[in-house]
C-alpha cells in the first residue's frame, strides 16, 4: 500500500523516481481504507531533506500511511522557506484535537543548549504531554530522544569531549523486542551528536530498557517495557552522504572536524562512503509500523488507551 502525501510536496517526486509507491492525497480520499495516521514533528533545519528521508522509510511496508507534518509555532524555520512551511506543515496547535497511531520527533541542532533555553521548549513539553493521550506509539530521534527522556523521566544529557560522528556497529541487548524482529546479532547506524545519555541514568528507571548499544557510540535504542515509546540516539534515516555533507559543512565553518568514524573507505573523504545501515533502518521502521502500531492500536482512535509513564 502507498504512503499518502501531497503531490506537490518535494519528497513526492523524489520518492516516485525511486519507484516508491506514493499516492496523492486527493486520490486517497476515494479509498475505503483506515490508514495509519502518523505525525512527524520535524525539528531539523533542512525540512525537505529530513521529510524525504523519513517518508522513504515509512513507505517501505504494505500498510497505508497518512502523514501530518508538524512544526512548533513558537519557532520560525530559518533554513526552509516559509512558503514550504505554510503549504505543507501544521502548527501543533492545529492538531491538538487529533489522535495518531504514531508520532516521530526528529533531532534538532540545539543540543549544546540546556533544554529550557530552547525557544520552543515549553511548546515541545506540551506536545510530549499531549502524546500520552493522543498517540499510541512514538519514535524520538537524537536530540528529540534526549529531550523526551528528560521530560518524561528526568534523564539528563551530558556534553561529550568531542563530537560522536560516524557509522557505528551496535549489538542487541533485547532481541525479543518487536521493533528488532528479523535483526541479526549486530547492525550499523550513524550517530552525529555532541551530547549523550548514560547507561547508569537509564538503569535507575525500572520501566526503561537499553535495547541496543555500541561499544564505541554508547546507548542507541532505549524503550519502555510496554514497547510504545522508543528513543533512538542514532540517525537511521540518514542517506549515504549525510555524514559527508556534515563533515564538509563543519570544515567550511573552520571547526577542524575529525573524519567520521568507520565511514569513508580508508578514511579518505574523496571516496564514496560506506552505506551499510539502509536495510536495518527499513526493517526497524517497518517493524514499528507493523508490530508496534498496526497490530496493537485500536481501529477507532477514540478508544486509544493513554500511555502511562512508570518510573
Amino acid at each position: 500500500m502507498p504512503i499518502k502525501i501531497p503531490n506537490d510536496l518535494p519528497a513526492f517526486k523524489t520518492l516516485e523516481e525511486e519507484n516508491i509507491f506514493v499516492i496523492p492525497a486527493e486520490r486517497a480520499l476515494h479509498q475505503d481504507i483506515r490508514a495509519l495516521k502518523i505525525a512527524i514533528l520535524n525539528l531539523m533545519p533542512d525540512k525537505i531533506v529530513t521529510e524525504t528521508q523519513l517518508l522513504r522509510l515509512l513507505s517501505n511496508t504494505p500498510l497505508h500511511v497518512d502523514i501530518d507534518l508538524i512544526q512548533m509555532s513558537s519557532h520560525v524555520s530559518k533554513n526552509t522557506s516559509q512558503e514550504h512551511m505554510l503549504a505543507f506543515y501544521k502548527d501543533f496547535a492545529d492538531v491538538k484535537q487529533n489522535r495518531y497511531d504514531g508520532l516521530i520527533v526528529t533531532g534538532a541542532p540545539v543540543e549544546l543548549l540546556e533544554f529550557e533555553e530552547v525557544d520552543y521548549w515549553e511548546e515541545l513539553c506540551e506536545l510530549f504531554e499531549w502524546s500520552k493521550t493522543n498517540v499510541y506509539s512514538a519514535i524520538h530521534i537524537c536530540w528529540g530522544a534526549q529531550a523526551a527522556l528528560f521530560y518524561h523521566y528526568r534523564i539528563p544529557k551530558y556534553r561529550l569531549p568531542e563530537k560522536m560522528h560516524g557509522n557505528f556497529k551496535h549489538h542487541i541487548n533485547k532481541p525479543d523486542y518487536k521493533i528488532l524482529k528479523g535483526f541479526g546479532d549486530a547492525f550499523h547506524c550513524p550517530h552525529s551528536r555532541n551530547t549523550e545519555i548514560r547507561k547508569e541514568d537509564i538503569f535507575k528507571v525500572k520501566n526503561l530498557d537499553i535495547v541496543a548499544e555500541s561499544d564505541e557510540a554508547g546507548v542507541h535504542i532505549v524503550a519502555d517495557k510496554s514497547q510504545r515509546h522508543f528513543f533512538l540516539m542514532g540517525h537511521w534515516e540518514y542517506d549515504r552522504d549525510t555524514l559527508a555533507k556534515e563533515y564538509v559543512r563543519d570544515k567550511n565553518k573552520g571547526l577542524d572536524p575529525k573524519i567520521p568514524y568507520n565511514y569513508f573507505p580508508n578514511d579518505d573523504p574523496s571516496t564514496m562512503p560506506v552505506f551499510n545501515w539502509s536495510c536495518s533502518a527499513n526493517l526497524l521502521y517497518s517493524n514499528w509500523l507493523n508490530y508496534c502500531i498496526y497490530q496493537e492500536t485500536p481501529y477507532d482512535l477514540t478508544e486509544l488507551k493513554p500511555f502511562i509513564i512508570q518510573k
